[in-house]
């Protein structure tokens, strides 16, 4: 009797559960209407510039319609970022019910810094939508003051830099060359915003920033000497140095430095490991024979085939660390 009342009682819950799954309810998502000013946004005109973008949140939907902005004027602007996203929820005004998001930009270092949101909506589904404007009028403007502050810090710090050594001026030309690749864009879309503007004058000044750089670059050299110890490190330092295109070679120029790599050495064994204890100097002179810059390292090669192999180890580190630090740190010079 207790088993047939068992049975009973487990064929009427199957049946309840059974008909409770045939009485639920399908809950299909409804479609997002997406706002007027996203499908139909308001057009550039000669006073103000418009544009929509969309992305995973309003930072990166910001930076989409800067970028379109700037599309629009012929150039990039500073928005660098990179994205990849796949949402797998739900529909958007009967659009895919993936979406795929694969954003890639390396732009140029033009700021669009005048700008007013005017529109920012959650279209949901991790998708976020942004409507900007920009007065033409004051985005030039701010692009103008841009430049001008730039070249007045650049031809202060010029004036500081001319007594110095050839290094410290090589450091300070490179910077400014690569601070100014932007110019040419900018004036670009200065030209666009303003037809009458004409940026001869400061493309000139960029060129002749540029032609310092590139005759200190072609004029410098260095030439790396060693005592015994240190032999195997001169390599490292001769890579750090021409991967900057700077020239290995000797020269009477004014333009010349010199590099003494000295190491002490204790040879130790440990754990069955060969140990090439290092403590590590590099100097580098000038052509005057004063000292320009400076440092001291402390390495240590090891190796369970010899003190020969550990010595070598020393030189991998080096090389190593010049890759992780730059030749720069590691030379205690600044280039």
């Amino acid at each position: 009797m207790l088993v047939k009342f068992l049975v009973v009682m487990l064929g009427a819950t199957l049946l309840f559960l059974s008909g409770c799954v045939s009485q639920k309810q399908v809950v299909v998502a409804q479609d997002k209407v997406l706002p007027s000013w996203y499908t139909s946004p308001p057009l550039s005109n000669s006073d103000d510039l418009y544009a929509i973008g969309d992305g995973k949140d309003k930072k990166e939907a910001i930076s989409n319609a800067l970028a379109f902005m700037a599309s629009t004027l012929s150039v990039s602007i500073s928005s660098s970022y990179s994205a990849n996203t796949v949402v797998k929820e739900g529909r958007i005004n009967n659009s895919q019910a993936v979406y795929n998001s694969d954003i890639q930009s390396d732009v140029k270092e033009i700021r669009i810094s005048s700008y007013k949101v005017l529109h920012a909506e959650s279209l949901g589904f991790k998708k976020y939508a942004v409507l900007v404007k920009s007065n033409k009028k004051k985005l030039f403007d701010s692009l103008r003051q841009e430049i001008i502050q730039k070249f007045e810090i650049i031809s202060q710090e010029e004036k500081t830099v001319q007594n110095l050594h050839m290094l410290k001026q090589f450091s300070f030309y490179k910077e400014a060359s690569d601070s100014l690749k932007s110019i040419p864009n900018t004036l670009i879309v200065m030209n666009v915003l303003n037809p009458a503007f004409v940026g001869a004058d400061y493309l000139k000044t960029m060129q002749d920033i540029n032609s310092k750089y590139e005759y200190i670059l072609a004029n410098i050299s260095f030439a790396i000497h060693s005592d015994k110890n240190a032999d195997n490190l001169r390599s490292p330092i001769a890579k750090g140095l021409t991967a900057k295109k700077l020239k290995i070679k000797k020269s009477g120029s004014k333009m010349h430095f010199s590099v003494y790599i000295k190491a002490n050495v204790e040879y130790v064994t440990s754990y069955g490991f060969s140990l090439a204890r290092s403590e590590i100097t590099i100097t580098t002179m000038d052509s005057e024979g004063s000292v320009v810059g400076s440092n001291a390292l402390n390495l240590v090669g090891q190796s369970s085939q010899g003190f020969g192999v550990a010595k070598q180890n020393v030189a991998y580190k080096l090389n190593a660390l010049i890759k992780k630090e730059g030749i720069s740190k590691v030379m205690g010079l600044d280039i």
